[in-house]
């Protein structure tokens, strides 16, 4: 009964093919931009998680200051010294190695060629915090770190700005006074989760840039410290240690808050992912909405119908066709509608979500789990707006249906 209920419901459907064509377009439409959008939020939560990672491996930031909340002021909060980073590495076993940063902007020139980069003064245990990499030359050792020697590592962003296609290693370039032989070329690693270029860098010995780059308050300040924590060992474990400890270095008091911020990657990601997926849920709901617009636009449809075919429906019911038997012929029709604007809806997301990852860069994630509830709730919504029309027409009076003109 089912097989020749569904062959009824394709024969009237191909008989007004525009009609129904029209009809289902809601349903099209809200099933591809609930799972486009769903796709897009996966892609830009895996290519958050993605950047995060590549700041490093179980590391655990420390900055100066408080963490930024709405209403509250930055205020001022002394910078680290270097002795921070080796009490840290005494007093805390599981901080596997640790580097500390300071920073400050710079024009650099080379040649007939200029840019405007960050400048880090930094200590060789860099790139393993760091999680980097190089792709020419080599990173600045113990020796002149502690010579304070004006050598530096370029990004690939600088890399690309000033020396084009050819290799910097050996050259020098010049910022704030300071002739820097360029030693190395770091692996570019793109941008980072704050949408900042990671590859836009110049690093350089701690040292020569407190010697030379940082102003003379800040000779012996260190603006970030970052700590690589051991395999196996827990963040939060560190980042409790790490916060008592420099309690103690910064003369807190007991009922003092902490005047700088101790975080971990982990910490970043989830702030991140929550928020992408927050969004990706608002933006799949209003989709949804359409789905809801393509429901109503099947009953309607299917009213139509019904009135269009009450002869029909009452010679069959007039030679013995029972109501269920033209109930579930409407039903199976409006689910046929529904469910038929759920897989071109599918089809739809699928070439709309390639083509918009690809123009925005980000991982094409496709969740087979959204599919598939797209498509059920589709189908479903056939049963749920179609079943007043099918049984409007299974308790049609056989006679009065007749003399329906």
């Amino acid at each position: 009964m089912i097989w020749n209920a569904l062959l009824l419901a394709l024969r009237e459907i191909r008989r007004n093919l525009m009609r129904a064509s029209l009809t289902v377009l809601g349903i099209v439409i809200g099933v591809a931009a609930v799972i486009t959008m769903v796709t897009l939020g996966n892609g830009a939560t895996a290519q958050i998680t993605a950047q995060v990672a590549s700041l490093g491996s179980n590391l655990v930031i420390v900055r100066p200051g408080q963490r930024m909340s709405p209403g509250q002021a930055a205020g001022w909060a002394p910078a680290f010294k270097e002795d921070d980073i080796t009490a840290i590495l005494e007093a805390v076993p599981a901080v596997r190695s640790a580097t500390g940063t300071a920073q400050r902007g710079s024009s650099l020139s080379y040649l007939a060629e200029n840019t405007y980069t960050p400048v880090i003064g930094t200590t060789p245990s860099y790139p393993e915090v760091g999680n980097w990499s190089l792709t020419e030359g080599r990173f600045f050792h113990d020796g002149e770190q502690r010579a304070g020697r004006a050598v530096c590592v370029l990004g690939e962003s600088v890399r690309k700005t000033l020396f084009a296609g050819t290799s910097p290693l050996g050259e020098k370039i010049r910022f704030r006074g300071v002739a820097c032989e360029v030693i190395g070329v770091l692996a570019p690693k793109g941008q980072s989760a704050m949408g900042q270029d990671q590859d836009d860098v110049v690093l350089m010995p701690l040292k020569a840039y407190q010697r030379r780059v940082a102003g003379r308050r800040s000779r012996q300040d260190v603006g970030t410290l970052m700590l690589s924590v051991r395999d196996g060992m827990s963040t939060e474990k560190v980042v409790k240690e790490v916060t008592e400890l420099m309690r103690e270095r910064r003369n807190l008091a007991p009922n003092e808050s902490d005047n700088f911020s101790v975080f971990d990657t982990k910490q970043i990601a989830d702030a991140l992912s929550s928020t992408t997926r927050i969004l990706t849920a608002l933006l799949g709901a209003v989709a949804a909405v359409s789905l809801l617009v393509g429901g109503i636009g099947i009953m309607n449809i299917m009213l139509v119908s019904v009135t269009e075919r009450t002869r029909e429906i009452g010679t069959r019911l007039a030679i013995g066709a029972l109501e269920s038997e033209v109930l579930l012929q409407f039903l199976v029709e409006a689910v046929a509608l529904s469910s038929f604007g759920g897989l071109l809806g599918i089809a739809l997301a699928l070439i709309a979500s390639f083509g918009l990852t690809s123009a925005m860069n980000l991982p094409f994630v496709l969740d087979l789990n959204i599919m598939l509830l797209a498509f059920i709730v589709s189908a479903s919504i056939g049963v749920l707006f179609g079943f007043v029309p099918a049984r409007r027409a299974a308790r049609l009076d056989p006679i009065e249906a007749l003399r329906h003109e």
